[in-house]
């Protein structure tokens, strides 16, 4: 009978402190602590301060008075009057907080009555003022990536009650890249971004937002601690190549000097140029630092070995990672005999002239006979020549 009773008498103090809600002016404060967000619990109803009794004290109750008075979250619920004991009345005894309550007073309480309740009971809490700051951590086992690759961050924070969800922010951009809901009891959480491209390369924070006292209030903490990273895009290098102007297009003379050029974008220390010829008889290396965005590949006598397709490409190591261009367009070069002596251009040349000479002779020959022909005698010179010619004779000898 004296066990109901006592059930009853509890039973008729239970009361949700909505009513007091009514009354004006501070219904909580924190007295005797190191600064505003610590120190003994005091409450308000009726315009007389009291103390709370720490029966049934613990985090969920501390939680409710540390939000309520914008004071981050409780990091510790003190009993035995650790702020020194109070005065006056000991208004809530045995409070029993969902950890959610916008006050405390709209918690579940016994009003009080309690006489194994003193001053030396009083409740006290510990705030973090401000939200903690959490923690952001690289899961990838590198910072430096390739477009297209996924980048794993863990985010994490000393608290276990209250949690709403974490957002990964990119310094610079103030929407969340990558937001991700918790439980409550959930301190750690893995935020992935994927498919990187060169946009998202920079530092990276993290926060956290915990659930006020109702359900559309939420608080963020500070940003976490930044971490980098880098995305490595390598663009295919252009290459080309030189040789002597009487080299066929396409082609290097035997014995001739020729270069190639490779050629991109410079982007990244400690690069180099690597140009491959592939031939029919294998494939032959060889890597030039990248010092400007264009070097020069010298081949001082042309051989035969050096024919085939050449192929640039451009590499840095970052991190700890080797990246790598796309290889280049094939460049066909083919190494050619020199000329002999007697070049078909000499040659040409030469039957030009021989021509020109045979011609000549050919003409003056012609000319030659053609005049010779106007100067001979007819039948009738020659006679008339010859009887004048005997004539004369005969006149000559009788004249003797």
């Amino acid at each position: 009978m004296l066990g109901l009773l006592r059930i009853l008498f509890t039973g008729c103090f239970l009361v949700l402190w909505d009513r007091l809600s009514a009354f004006d002016g501070v219904r909580i404060r924190l007295v005797n602590g190191d600064n505003k967000c610590s120190g003994r619990v005091e409450v308000l109803p009726h315009n007389q301060w009291g103390t709370v009794c720490d029966h049934g004290w613990d985090l969920r109750e501390a939680d409710v008075v540390c939000l309520e008075l914008g004071c981050g979250l409780a990091e510790s619920a003190l009993h035995s009057a650790a702020f020194g004991a109070g005065s006056g009345e000991i208004w809530l005894r045995h409070i029993q907080c969902s950890g959610h309550e916008s006050s405390l007073m709209r918690c579940a309480t016994v009003l009080h009555g309690n006489p194994h309740c003193t001053h030396d009971n009083d409740a006290g809490v510990k705030c973090s003022g401000t939200l903690l700051m959490p923690t952001l951590s690289l899961m990838s086992p590198h910072a430096v990536f390739s477009p297209g690759e996924a980048v794993r961050f863990s985010c994490s924070v000393l608290l276990s009650h209250h949690l709403s969800d974490f957002h990964l922010y990119k310094r610079g951009v103030s929407t969340p890249l990558v937001t991700q809901r918790v439980d409550q009891s959930q301190t750690r959480v893995e935020l992935t971004l994927s498919d990187l491209e060169t946009s998202h390369q920079g530092s990276y924070s993290c926060l956290y937002r915990i659930k006020g006292s109702s359900p559309s209030q939420l608080f963020s903490s500070p940003l976490s601690n930044s971490i980098n990273i880098t995305v490595v895009e390598l663009i295919t290098p252009q290459h080309w190549f030189n040789t002597s102007i009487e080299a066929p297009v396409g082609s290097v003379i035997k014995g001739h000097g020729f270069n190639i050029t490779c050629s991109t974008q410079q982007q990244y220390p400690g690069g180099s140029f690597q140009l491959r010829l592939i031939r029919s008889n294998g494939t032959v290396r060889q890597s030039l630092p990248a010092l400007t965005p264009a070097v020069t590949f010298t081949f001082p006598s042309a051989q035969t070995s050096n024919e085939g397709y050449y192929y640039c490409l451009y590499r840095v190591q970052l991190g700890g990672r080797t990246f790598v261009s796309r290889e280049s367009q094939p460049l066909p070069i083919s190494i050619r005999d020199p000329d002999p002596i007697l070049s078909p251009m000499v040659i040409s040349w030469l039957v030009s002239g021989l021509t020109f000479v045979v011609s000549v002779i050919i003409i003056i020959v012609v000319a030659k006979v053609l005049c010779n022909k106007e100067k001979k005698p007819s039948e009738l010179e020659r006679e008339t020549r010859t009887c004048v010619d005997n004539t004369y004779v005969a006149l000559t000898i009788n004249k003797l």
